[in-house]
């Protein structure tokens, strides 16, 4: 329990240098994306940086979650995987 929570808070610093201005709607979607790619062989970290930048391309009105917008956007996601060292 205590290294989940040394992580997610890692995570959120990490975060705040990637989206200064997130909100609690990005939180949820960011973390929901994070959950999706859960079992894809990144580390958690690349992951996070991967879906807050997804969560950055993506309009502020979207209702899609990260993970069925992605499936759309291929030059984004491209983007998003080279931008957090998704290997």
């Amino acid at each position: 329990m205590k290294k989940s929570f040394a992580i997610l808070a890692s995570l959120a610093i990490l975060g705040a240098s990637c989206s200064l201005f997130a909100d609690a709607d990005d939180v949820k979607w960011i973390s929901q994306c994070v959950k999706d790619n859960k079992g894809e062989g990144a580390k958690e970290e690349v992951v996070y940086k991967y879906c807050s930048c997804m969560n950055d391309k993506m309009s502020s009105n979207e209702t899609q979650s990260i993970s069925q917008w992605e499936k759309t956007h291929p030059k984004e996601m491209k983007e998003c995987e080279k931008k957090a060292g998704w290997k």
